[in-house]
């Protein structure tokens, strides 16, 4: 495709009726858009793997798959903003279109210049979309740097340490995924995993290299670190709650935990999380105080305090990432 056409919005007319196929096909062509057609979903579906279409507009009553079969696929796999026509507003109306993912929905008969004008309002929404996330991809790119630059900061404080804030994220997140966590979250969960410790630029660095378990005036010392990873981010309006997950990652559903003594549901979800992941990460690595413990010890740890200390749900999905699914730390 040359890039002229390239550029052309395309425009998917879906009925079994040759003459609205064609009636509308007048309309798309007029507005200068690509036109596709296709007389059943079957048609419409193979239209798509090969065809640039940004707008499908279907019939709902078609032999082999109806409209409404045809939008649900479309959802399921693809991008495409639709249409939904029906002559029957018994069967299917607005409100159900749009339940469904529907963009218009237009009665027949209808009117060119109607259909022309409701085109037009959907395209303009998509655009305004694809712009929208645009910019969110660059906001997302900025933040992602800053993230990465603060938990250098700390790790470059704390050597004995490289990599952790990293592999509690990696873990945090596989733990999300399989409780099914939206997508937003997380990211959350990634972005806060990977500045959990930020709090400890605060703590004298011959504390976070003591080759020897802490006194318990320096843990006292030590357990501020939350607080001031939340003091650092709380006022950088985030557009997710990452101030909190750092503020919360040491916290224990049975409110012995610190800062703030939390428990149960008060505790964020993405912060149990991130509890187990960096409890999971610590027990399994290196200290300069005492050698690795071993994954085996750390899977009978968390599940010891499964209920207790940690949260049950939280805990099954983490023993099954690493027992089932073999996840393992990349560094």
């Amino acid at each position: 495709m040359n890039e002229k056409l390239k550029n052309r919005i395309g425009i998917l007319i879906v009925d079994d009726e040759e003459t609205i196929r064609n009636l509308l096909r007048e309309v798309i062509q007029k507005d200068d858009h690509l036109c596709f057609l296709a007389a059943n979903g079957e048609e419409a579906l193979a239209a798509l793997e090969t065809e640039d279409v940004d707008v499908v507009i279907t019939d709902i009553t078609m032999p082999k798959m109806d409209g409404i079969a045809l939008t649900e696929k479309i959802k399921a796999r693809y991008d495409q903003d639709i249409i939904m026509m029906t002559g029957n507003v018994n069967n299917v109306t607005y409100r159900d279109a749009i339940a469904i993912g529907c963009s218009d929905f237009i009665q027949k008969p209808f009117d060119i210049q109607e259909v022309s004008i409701r085109l037009k309002r959907v395209l303009r929404e998509r655009s305004m979309r694809a712009e929208l996330n645009r910019a969110l991809h660059e906001s997302e790119k900025m933040l992602e740097g800053m993230i990465h630059t603060l938990s250098s900061t700390v790790e470059a404080r704390d050597p004995y340490t490289s990599g952790h804030q990293i592999r509690v994220a990696e873990l945090a997140c596989a733990i999300a995924r399989e409780l099914k966590l939206p997508e937003d979250r997380i990211t959350a969960i990634r972005m806060a995993g990977v500045i959990h410790d930020i709090g400890k630029i605060a703590i004298p660095g011959e504390i976070l290299s003591k080759p020897s378990r802490l006194l318990k005036v320096e843990f006292q010392l030590l357990k501020i670190h939350p607080k001031v990873g939340y003091d650092i981010l709380k006022n950088s309006n985030f557009p997710l709650p990452l101030a909190d997950i750092v503020y919360q990652h040491h916290e224990k559903i049975d409110g012995s935990g610190y800062p703030k003594g939390l428990a149960g549901k008060e505790i964020l979800l993405e912060a149990r999380i991130m509890t187990v992941a960096d409890v999971v990460e610590s027990m399994s690595s290196h200290r300069p105080y005492r050698p690795a413990l071993g994954i085996d010890a750390t899977l009978e740890t968390i599940s010891e305090n499964r209920g207790t200390l940690f949260d049950p749900d939280v805990v099954d999905a983490c023993l099954k990432v690493i027992r089932k699914e073999g996840f393992t730390f990349k560094g």
